[in-house]
């Protein structure tokens, strides 16, 4: 075998064609798989099917490179790959909250039948606990080369907007092996990254596999504990803004994510921490996690408060009012609107009776596909045109750098809501605006940021 293994990556879609991309960057021959034949066929053009910046300029240059292809055949990828990584989606079910591993064990079960030599099977989906030894046990039933295919995990921990850093320099790799040779084969397929230094943690499976889902459960808690906090701030008329800040210089508890608002969403946190919840229980263990269903019920409860805030600012009914809405993607630089909290509330808002324009840089498209009832603007100010309220739902840079005095001559009413702390108050209501935010005192002196 090769020093420098050649790859498979199963599945193209968000990690996959991400992790594909940036492997054929840093010097692999990389064959991308997938049953999707759209999704081929957009990326062997040099097409990139969703939103990521700087990944487009990555996959012309992989593909020019002569070592990324992409193709639908398993047989294929049997024959080329000496390390092969499963990056398949791991949904939540649609009648529980567990995950759905549906394509997970079907990229298994598709490829295992074309190993007839020593190779490693990578996971790198996010799976509940004891996945591994299944699909383990599975693979050495299914494949020709028997005992002679192991299987490895190795989580992903790429933040949609940030994933080309995150592939390329990432701050730790998490190595789930049973072997040596299992460890050095997953060093051969890093060795560019390794040789940034970055640290490694070697691990049995199913530590590997707790990683990411453990690292999910935390952030979501630090999320929804200053939303928590944005709560009691509420009742008492004290502002979570300052609260939070005073809170970040603390260097036990620190300021990276404490910052209230809307919530989180997307397709990784809330149905992560629902899973591992659902997993824990399985397992017996349900009352040790029992508080992630108070942080994903935290969350839940943000949107609804936003939807309430909006309503006071149209004196108790928004029926007939038209709502700006800017942002429709969870988060911002992604066009990803799973499970998406801006699209959420704009969707509530319409069910109310409210005349809802969106507007959002980069997932227009895949909003209007899951919300065609909702009306769509083409630009910011396109969006506020005669509105009786603004809410900002997704903290993109383009809506922070909005003059206020410019969107306030061509609203109805100088209104506005910001569900993510992303804009400067003072900036706002000495343009005349009427300014509220999840957790802070409606009332404000213009001296705070």
């Amino acid at each position: 075998m090769p020093a420098s293994p050649r790859l498979t990556v199963i599945g193209t879609g968000y990690l996959g064609a991400t992790h594909a991309i940036c492997m054929a960057v840093m010097g692999f021959e990389v064959l991308g798989v997938d049953v999707d034949t759209d999704k081929i066929e957009k990326l062997s053009s040099g097409e990139v099917p969703f939103f990521e910046p700087g990944l487009p300029e990555l996959l012309t240059k992989a593909l020019e490179s002569g070592r990324l292809r992409f193709t639908t055949s398993f047989a294929e990828a049997g024959a080329f790959g000496d390390v092969h990584f499963v990056c398949v989606g791991t949904p939540q079910r649609a009648d529980s909250e567990a995950a759905d591993l549906t394509y997970v064990d079907a990229a298994v079960t598709s490829l295992a039948p074309h190993l007839d030599r020593r190779t490693l099977v990578v996971g790198k989906s996010t799976v509940p606990v004891g996945t591994a030894a299944r699909l383990a046990a599975l693979l050495r039933s299914l494949a020709p080369a028997g005992d002679e295919v192991e299987l490895a995990w190795n989580p992903e921990f790429l933040r949609e907007g940030f994933a080309v850093d995150d592939t390329m320099r990432p701050d730790r790799l998490v190595f789930g092996v049973t072997s040596e040779w299992a460890e050095q084969r997953l060093r051969a397929a890093f060795q560019p990254v390794l040789a940034q230094d970055v640290p490694v943690k070697v691990t049995d499976l199913q530590t590997a596999e707790l990683v990411k889902v453990a690292a999910n459960s935390f952030l979501a808690t630090k999320i929804s504990y200053i939303n928590a906090m944005a709560e009691v701030c509420e009742a008492t008329g004290a502002d979570v803004h300052d609260l939070a800040e005073a809170l970040a210089y603390d260097e036990r508890i620190g300021g990276r994510f404490l910052r209230p608002g809307l919530g989180f969403g997307g397709g990784c946190l809330p149905k992560d921490i629902r899973a591992f919840a659902h997993r824990a229980e399985e397992l017996g263990v349900g009352q040790a996690v029992g508080f992630l269903r108070e942080i994903d019920g935290i969350n839940r409860r943000r949107r609804a408060r936003t939807v309430d805030l909006v309503v006071e600012l149209c004196d108790g009914d928004v029926a007939g009012k038209r709502i700006a809405a800017l942002g429709a993607a969870f988060k911002p630089n992604s066009d990803d609107i799973r499970d998406a909290p801006a699209l959420d509330v704009a969707a509530t808002l319409h069910r109310m009776g409210a005349d809802v324009v969106v507007f959002d840089p980069a997932a227009m498209e895949n909003a209007r596909r899951v919300h065609p009832e909702l009306a769509y603007a083409t630009s910011a100010l396109d969006a506020a045109r005669d509105a009786d309220v603004v809410v900002l739902l997704t903290e993109w840079n383009e809506f922070r750098d909005i003059e206020p005095a410019a969107m306030a001559a061509v609203v109805r009413r100088a209104k506005i809501v910001d569900g993510r702390h992303a804009l400067v108050p003072a900036h706002w209501r000495v343009a005349g605006w009427e300014y509220r935010a999840l957790g802070r005192p409606s009332l404000h002196g213009t001296g705070h940021a």
